[in-house]
């Protein structure tokens, strides 16, 4: 079982220590001042940057043991608070405390109360439940991820993970348009209820982003994803791919063409065969660049760059080429968060000449700032997998800082460098920070492939008539979910905006919950 080095969330100012992080019998009640923080590392930049395999290394079990005990059992917990915490509101305290004691089902059983799929949760979340952990006050928080990410791969591993068929069925039937994360943990929920769940997929595969959206380096397709995906479909849930749901006239335009027809299916028509659909589209149309030069060829979003890779990957190990190849050449990724190391560890793989990651704010701080207090997000300094390998592959951290993009320079019709200027943040008058241009910082960087990895506006519309908040995400009043449109209901990026796996996750959960009571009036689901 695999998994991710969770990133230090601390504000801790300590140095050097010489307590252990590992010992063969720790202590409980004092964990947290006698050991130090441990977080499973990853394989060696170099070597994994020859493969897509998952880039982590196996968990140690004695590790794991004394990194459990560093869990102070505070009296108020922030880490499993909503607002600050796990989204999920995940029962961290009681599963390390079963983890200390080597309870391992029953961690797992504790585990999955609250979230439905952490063996997502515990590769690819920020884990803001560290950044909220207590002991990161003073010190470098709780290993939280690591030991959940143990948790569930334990738990396949002994067969502890079995389809959850429901005894009865209600007879009601709901469509779930979109299979990320927010709506298989709706159908999830939902089919446990006992109702009959159909998800609409358009790709080729299931998973959404978790299938094409995240490298298989960071997330693997075929023993995480496909292997949850397999268990839903043994526990009643019936997945449907290759099928766009579109608007009612949009679909009329092409009911006749017998190829495009049983590719489609309207949303009207859709919704009348089911007494509930649930839309979890996410957040898909990316922030563009409206820079002179735009217009060349060798610029992409981001999106276009990963998901033709991943599909590559799965359907030919990339001999078909059918991706978009950096080898050989210089690329500037611009914008940065996970879609951009994303792009960055592809990149490295794919054999780029050079990689540059420019990001508009400047460089953070190595530990919180005054106004980044405990239990925010640490907004600090983090290397991902990403930045290690381009360091090691091109001898410098790829992230250049506080970089304005300003045009995009070509060569008959192709890019072939980026202009960039220096930018200067610093606050105005009413307190709030401005940017302003460093006179004579220009320069050009060479770029044959440039990805825009700047983040994304909002959902498709277009399948009802439906109304939408001031960002343009479908309007859905969080705690009921429910759209303007009769039994339509939205949760997930397509109504929050873009978000996290986790925040996916718990909105198509409590969605499920609010589908349910409609449907019957009550309901048992958390």
């Amino acid at each position: 079982h695999t998994l991710l080095p969770s990133s230090s969330s601390s504000s801790s100012t300590t140095t050097t220590s010489t307590r252990p992080s590992s010992v063969s019998e720790p202590n409980k009640v004092k964990g947290f001042m006698l050991y130090e923080r441990s977080s499973i590392p990853y394989r060696d930049a170099k070597e994994r940057s020859k493969d897509w395999l998952e880039v982590y290394t196996e968990p140690d079990a004695q590790v794991l043991n004394t990194q459990s005990s560093r869990c102070m059992e505070c009296g108020v917990p922030f880490c499993h608070t909503q607002n600050s915490g796990c989204p999920l509101s995940n029962k961290i305290p009681e599963w390390n405390d079963l983890v200390f004691k080597n309870q391992w089902e029953e961690a797992y059983h504790r585990l999955t109360d609250t979230n439905n799929f952490p063996e997502f949760t515990g590769r690819v979340c920020p884990a803001p439940c560290e950044g909220a952990c207590v002991l990161g006050i003073t010190e470098d928080p709780v290993a939280i991820k690591n030991i959940e990410c143990t948790i569930i791969d334990t738990a396949f591993e002994n067969g502890w993970v079995k389809p959850e068929r429901p005894s009865q069925r209600t007879g009601k039937r709901i469509a779930v348009v979109g299979s990320g994360p927010a709506g298989l943990a709706a159908a999830d929920q939902l089919n446990k209820a006992g109702h009959t769940v159909t998800v609409f997929e358009r790709a080729d595969r299931v998973g959404g982003l978790l299938m094409y959206g995240i490298p298989n380096m960071k997330l693997d397709k075929t023993e995480v994803v496909d292997r949850r995906i397999k268990l839903m479909e043994e526990s009643g849930i019936e997945f449907v791919t290759g099928t766009s749901v579109v608007g009612e006239a949009e679909f009329q335009k092409v009911a006749n063409d017998e190829k495009k027809s049983k590719q489609a299916i309207g949303a009207e028509t859709m919704a009348s065969v089911h007494d509930a659909v649930i839309l979890t589209t996410g957040a898909t149309i990316p922030r563009d660049l409206a820079v002179p030069g735009r217009h060349l060829k060798g610029i992409h979003f981001a999106m276009d760059f990963l998901t033709p890779n991943t599909k590559s990957y799965l359907d030919s190990n990339l001999k078909d080429g059918n991706y978009i190849s950096a080898k050989g050449k210089h690329v500037v990724v611009i914008g940065g968060g996970d879609t951009g190391t994303d792009c960055i560890g592809t990149s490295v793989r794919h054999g780029a000449l050079s990689v540059t990651n420019l990001e508009l704010l400047p460089l953070p701080p190595d530990t919180r700032a005054e106004d980044n207090p405990w239990p925010q997000w640490p907004r600090i300094m983090r290397v991902d997998y990403g930045h290690e390998e381009a360091t090691v592959a091109y001898g410098k951290e790829p992230r250049e800082y506080s970089k304005l993009t300003k045009e995009f320079i070509g060569d008959k019709g192709k890019i072939t460098g980026v202009k960039v200027v220096d930018v200067h943040w610093a606050k105005n008058e009413d307190g709030k920070y401005e940017m302003r241009e460093v006179q004579g910082s220009e320069k050009v960087l060479p770029c044959d492939l440039c990805l825009l990895s700047m983040g994304y506006k909002g959902p498709a519309s277009g399948l009802y008539e439906m109304e939408e908040d001031a960002r343009g995400n479908f309007m859905a009043q969080w705690g009921d979910f429910s759209t303007s449109v009769e039994k339509v209901f939205a949760a997930g990026d397509c109504r929050r905006g873009q978000s996290t796996v986790v925040w996916a996750i718990s909105e198509g959960r409590q969605c499920a919950r609010e589908v349910d009571r409609y449907l019957m009036g009550s309901t048992s689901l958390p």
